[in-house]
């Protein structure tokens, strides 16, 4: 199979080419262009545009986009320009391609919900909060109008188990809402959670009772594979691991891998939330925004997607592929 990753240099781009190399033919769509392992050619943006720019492909993978700002610096014009207009360019690309037959754009959990006070599902009415959010639901937005064409019902699309509904055109559509994704490579909130944490720095946040669902890179890799080689309808599918953890055992899991105790301490919530504000007006490290990430219940299922592949678990535990990314973070 012939498959193009846009984005195919960022984390979870160069994770997929590792994955998939083996049994495919990965081709890239990216603002740089560099060889890569893997990668047969990289093509330019500017492709898209000029007659034969590309080669027959069999599927898309489309990871580019503007990651979240957490110090809040980027203009809102930025996020629609990247994780709307790109996704709008190669889904337009998808649909007049002779050959391609499967699209997997990778939005976002926060495209469905900024807060989840209970669990979040796909039939949930989007709520975004921010330009982050607000693009990657108007990107979906995009994608359902164009299979509404093609006789795929919005309800189909977002049910909470796999639809009935199938392309007319049979080109079969992914929207995946990943939760924060990790694995070796990344860098992030983990990365930053890891740094307090193996200083022996105690966590002054342990006042916080919370569970938020986390996604190994290793689970996003074996859902698009599947979604490539198995008879998967179109739809909205959450991604996640299918344990949900707290920041406190979080903390308890980096430890564990380091072999070092974990200091919690259980501060006050509203002496930490204070001690975030200032620190948003000093751009200190902790802000509101990645107070936030660290302390919200945040749990997503991932139900559909297992019932889709026909599985009853993911290949990592979540757990385990926590350890594997703090060991790279070790390591480095």
């Amino acid at each position: 199979m012939n498959i193009l990753i846009t984005g195919v240099h960022g984390f979870v781009g160069s994770n997929l080419v590792k994955y998939l190399t083996k049994e495919h033919t990965i081709y890239g769509l990216d603002i740089v262009q560099p060889q890569k392992e893997g990668v047969k050619h990289t093509y330019p943006w500017d492709a898209l545009d000029e007659e034969n720019g590309l080669p027959e492909m069999d599927a898309i993978i489309h990871l580019a986009g503007k990651a979240h700002d957490t110090r809040n610096k980027s203009a809102a014009e930025v996020y629609f320009k990247v994780n709307t207009g790109l996704t709008q360019k190669i889904f337009d690309w998808y649909m007049n391609s002779h050959t391609a037959k499967k699209f997997i754009f990778f939005s976002t959990a926060k495209a469905a919900a900024e807060c989840v006070p209970d669990i979040l599902r796909e039939n949930v009415s989007p709520t975004p909060k921010g330009p982050y959010g607000e693009s990657k639901i108007k990107a979906e937005e995009y994608i359902i109008e164009a299979l509404e064409k093609q006789g795929v019902s919005r309800e189909s699309m977002s049910a909470v188990t796999p639809g009935s509904d199938r392309p007319k055109n049979g080109k079969e559509v992914y929207i995946f809402r990943p939760c924060m994704i990790h694995g070796p490579g990344n860098k992030g909130n983990l990365n930053l959670l890891y740094g307090v944490v193996s200083k022996g720095i105690p966590w002054p946040l342990g006042a916080f009772e919370n569970r938020r669902t986390f996604t190994s890179v290793e689970n996003i890799c074996y859902a698009v594979n599947g979604v490539l080689t198995k008879d998967v309808p179109s739809g909205i599918y959450n991604m996640g691991d299918d344990e949900a953890l707290s920041t406190n055992e979080l903390i308890e899991v980096i430890c564990s891998t380091l072999n070092k105790n974990a200091h919690i301490w259980h501060i006050p919530k509203g002496l930490m939330n204070g001690v975030a504000t200032i620190g948003g007006w000093l751009h200190l490290p902790l802000n509101p925004l990645r107070m936030q990430k660290l302390t919200e219940n945040y749990v997503s299922s991932n139900e559909k997607i297992k019932q889709a592949l026909g599985i009853k678990r993911f290949p990592v535990d979540a757990r385990e592929g926590l350890k594997q990314t703090i060991e790279c973070f070790r390591k480095s």
